[in-house]
């Protein structure tokens, strides 16, 4: 059993358990090395105090080693093949991703099973990135990094949003990612007081913000960053807002270490917005914990009061959006130390001036 899968068997003992399905792909393959994305077929992982057994579909013919593999056709009974798994006297834990057309069958072949949400045993063995993982995370930051840095000299008045995200998109195959990590954001004017803008055919103006949110992927990790510029000259109100933005990034990042509470991380940046009178343009949660998804599970938010652990990479992205007038985001991917944080981005966040 790799190491991965022992820290996964504890944390299900801390639980109080002794079986789980595992059915989210992204878990499956950082356990395994196996890698299917499985549509409406199911795949599974089943662990118990015997050696860990894969459940898939013969449609897929992956190159498996070191592995147990139970094959099935779509013919046959899966929900009691599942079952003959199972210990139906004892608690068996569900996989947040299993879809109810897989779990409802099964939960009537186990009655006396109590079924319980058991991802977390997975999450958070996932969220404490491993030394390999690290140096992955630091690369992908530095391929996002020069993909910034391009952008930033490419980006010119009279250009639109699509024009912006086609050209950077192109620089991630370049520097040799497999994809982007998401769909770019690139956001101009009033465009960018909406988070989650998608770019279109607005035309960036002279003295417009710009909200550039990219990422990367590469070797199976992903990246992400986001930094705010302005076209040709910044308006007093935007500076205003880019230096309140950078200071709540940097007092959030300031006071991460072992041993401090998500919830407190995102309360630092908060405040600071909150104080300047801005709260209530700051809608989003602080940050999200990343890795082979850009978003995984881990939020730096009010809802999480985990402690933070060493080895932990997560988004620190403060906001301002002024509805029809401008949006403000800083962001950084930040890995836990043994004493503070290592900021994996390296682009300044001092407001620039382009186009």
């Amino acid at each position: 059993m790799n190491n991965r899968l022992m820290r996964v068997s504890e944390s299900l003992k801390d639980a109080g358990l002794t079986q789980m399905l595992v059915t989210d792909p992204s878990s499956i393959r950082y356990l395994t090395g196996v890698e299917i994305e499985p549509g409406e077929r199911f795949v599974g992982l089943f662990l118990s105090e015997e050696q860990p057994k894969l459940i898939i579909n013969r449609l897929f013919s992956t190159p498996v080693q070191d592995q147990e593999i139970l094959w099935y056709s779509d013919t046959d009974d899966l929900a009691g093949l599942l079952a003959s798994l199972c210990d139906g006297g004892k608690p068996l834990g569900i996989d947040k991703q299993m879809p109810a057309r897989f779990l409802l069958p099964l939960r009537d072949r186990l009655p006396n099973s109590r079924m319980t949400l058991a991802s977390e045993c997975v999450d958070w063995v996932r969220g404490v990135k491993d030394e390999n993982e690290r140096e992955l995370m630091r690369m992908n930051s530095r391929i996002n990094d020069e993909v910034m840095l391009r952008t930033k000299a490419f980006i010119r008045e009279g250009m639109t949003e699509k024009q912006v995200a086609e050209y950077l998109t192109a620089q991630y195959y370049d520097l040799g990612c497999e994809s982007v990590s998401f769909d770019p954001i690139v956001s101009f004017g009033a465009n960018a007081a909406d988070p989650h803008h998608m770019p279109d055919s607005t035309v960036l103006k002279r003295s417009d913000c710009i909200v550039v949110d990219i990422g990367g992927k590469k070797q199976g990790y992903c990246s992400d960053m986001t930094r705010t510029f302005a076209c040709g000259e910044a308006s007093e109100k935007l500076r205003s807002v880019h230096d309140l933005v950078v200071r709540a990034n940097e007092t959030a990042e300031s006071i991460i270490k072992p041993g401090v509470r998500l919830c407190d991380i995102d309360k630092a940046a908060r405040d600071v917005i909150a104080e300047a009178g801005c709260g209530e343009y700051f809608t989003h949660r602080l940050g999200h914990f990343i890795g082979t998804e850009v978003h995984e599970y881990g939020d730096v938010s009010a809802a999480f009061t985990k402690k933070v652990e060493e080895g932990m990479v997560f988004s620190c992205e403060p906001g301002v959006y002024l509805p029809g007038e401008l949006g403000v985001r800083i962001e950084d991917l930040v890995l836990v130390t043994k004493d503070g944080c290592e900021v994996l981005n390296r682009v300044a966040k001092k407001l620039e001036i382009v186009g």
